[in-house]
Order: C-alpha cells, then sequence, then structure tokens
C-alpha cells in the first residue's frame, strides 16, 4: 500500500490503522503483509463501503481531518468501488532488511543466489541484466534511477522494477536518491561494503512527497 508522507508517522505509531481507496477491485488481501513508507503493515480487512456514510471514529484512524477530505482525496474512476482497509503497524525487523545485512554467505547462499539471477536475466526482455545493474550500483551508488537506467540505454519504470527484485534478494538498499549495495550485495559480488554517509530515508516532514503518488 502507498501512502504520501504526512501519513507515515501515524502508520508507525499506531495512530493510523484505516485507508480508504478508490479501486476497480481490491489490491491488498487480509492477511497478508505490506510494505509503506512508515514500515510493513498487516491488513486485518478489506470490504466494499458506502463513501457518504464513513464514520467519525474511522475517520479518527486515518490521520485525515475529516470524511469530507477523505472522499476529496479519493483517487479512480467515479464509478469504482470504495473499500476501507483495516491494518495494523507490524513492530518488528523487516525481514528483508535482516537478509540485506547478512553478509556471511555460504556456498548454499551463493549457489541460491546465482539461480535466481539466471533465472532474472532468462526472462527479461531486455536481456541479462542482474550483474550489470549490481555493478552499475556498486559504482554509481546514490544516483537517481533515471540517470543510473539512462547510463545503460534503459527506460527508468523497468529498471526501477528490476532493481526491486534485486532488493528482494536482500542485494540492494534504497536511498534518496538512488541505492547502495547491501552487505549481502557487497560480499556476493566480493567488493567492499560501503554504508555511505547518508541513511536509507524515512519519514519526512508533511509536503515533501513527489507529485503524482497515492493519498491516504
Amino acid at each position: 500500500m502507498r501512502f504520501t508522507m504526512e501519513y507515515w508517522p501515524g502508520i508507525a505509531d499506531g495512530s493510523v490503522t484505516v485507508a480508504f481507496r478508490r479501486w476497480k477491485r481490491p489490491t491488498v488481501v487480509a492477511g497478508r503483509t505490506y510494505r509503506t513508507g512508515g514500515g510493513r503493515v498487516e491488513v486485518l480487512d478489506v470490504s466494499a463501503t458506502n463513501p457518504d456514510r464513513i464514520s467519525r471514529r474511522d475517520v479518527s484512524r486515518t490521520g485525515h481531518p475529516s470524511a469530507d477530505d477523505i472522499r476529496e482525496q479519493l483517487r479512480g474512476e467515479p464509478d469504482w468501488p470504495v473499500y476501507r482497509v483495516e491494518f495494523r503497524y507490524i513492530d518488528e525487523p523487516d525481514p528483508r532488511d535482516v537478509l540485506a545485512h547478512s553478509a556471511d554467505l555460504s556456498a548454499a547462499d551463493r549457489e541460491e543466489i546465482d539461480r535466481r539471477l539466471a533465472r532474472f536475466d532468462s526472462v527479461s526482455k531486455y536481456g541479462p541484466w542482474t550483474r550489470e545493474t549490481l555493478h552499475l550500483i556498486a559504482r554509481y551508488p546514490e544516483t537517481r534511477a533515471p540517470d543510473l537506467a539512462a547510463m545503460v540505454g534503459r527506460e527508468t519504470r523497468p529498471f526501477k522494477l528490476d532493481v526491486r527484485k534485486l532488493k528482494d534478494l536482500g542485494l540492494t538498499l534504497s536511498f534518496n536518491p538512488g541505492y547502495r549495495l547491501s552487505p549481502r550485495g557487497a560480499a556476493y559480488l566480493e567488493v567492499p561494503y560501503q554504508p555511505g554517509a547518508s541513511k536509507p530515508p524515512g519519514p519526512k516532514p508533511a509536503g515533501s512527497e513527489p507529485a503524482g503518488s497515492d493519498r491516504n
């Protein structure tokens, strides 16, 4: 699920636990875990609702000042149904982050990473990209994704989606801007790990979210 930055602190402190979305069909499923800018959440319930009957209690759990504000912020086609999504913040380490900082690779670990990267390469319309991208990030840390994509003649969106696959394997970390190899990624490439001067981005002040992002 995506939220603009002003809602991240409320998600993290547990005060924001309900969201309303206008979708053609639900894009989240009860019982599953999703990452947000405010941390990981578990979706507890997804149900169609009448946006004209949003309760005061639900308003207080969304981070919005009023039901009217919720309705004004709904995206999507006017004839699409509106869904009420209830969730809880997961106050536990993200397994993906734990994996990214696990740099002691066994032979079996390397074989599994090799297998996964080979699979990504084999099904890509672009051609082999995994090691090219890892080495690109190692050489140009914290460089904007559009600039990295341009260096290898790729469009930004598919490039970013591919980097996300590497992140899911624990090989990269996201920064603002760009990426760095994680300790695991550096160990896999057998290069020194460089943490960088900045930290991966966390919650930021309201109003700093780029235009075009989904709103709560």
